[in-house]
C-alpha cells in the first residue's frame, strides 16, 4: 500500500534535533549509526530528508501497523546509498487523529 498522503510528509525538526543529533540522549546512537554507514551528520542531512520524503511519496510498500492512541503509524522501508555506502532505512510515520498526512516519528538503520 501507499502511504496516505505520503506526498505531503512532514518532517518536523526531527533530523536536526533527535536522529541526526550526536548531543540528544536517544538520538546520538541513530546520528552514530547514520554518520558510520552513511556518512549523514547534522551538516548534510539534507540527504537524508529528501531520502526520507521521496520514500513517503513513492514508496508502493507502506505497511500499516494500526492505531498508537494517538493516530494511524506506517513503516516505510527503503535502501539508501551515499558515496561512503549503502544501508536499509525503516521509517516510521504517524496520520494523527484530524489529521490528513504523516509525520516522521523517527526512522533507523536495519
Amino acid at each position: 500500500m501507499r502511504l496516505p498522503n505520503g506526498e505531503r510528509a512532514d518532517l518536523d525538526a526531527k533530523l536536526e534535533e533527535y536522529l541526526l543529533n550526536p548531543d540528544h540522549p536517544k538520538g546520538k546512537h541513530k546520528a552514530w549509526m547514520f554518520e558510520s554507514r552513511l556518512g549523514i551528520t547534522l551538516e548534510n542531512a539534507g540527504i537524508l530528508g529528501t531520502a526520507l520524503l521521496a520514500a513517503a511519496a513513492n514508496s508502493d510498500h507502506a505497511e500499516a501497523r494500526g492505531d498508537n492512541g494517538f493516530g494511524g503509524v506506517f513503516v516505510v522501508t527503503f535502501p539508501l546509498s551515499t558515496a561512503k555506502g549503502s544501508a536499509i532505512v525503516s521509517s516510521v510515520w504517524i496520520i494523527r487523529h484530524g489529521e490528513d498526512f504523516p509525520r516522521l516519528i523517527t526512522c533507523y538503520i536495519i
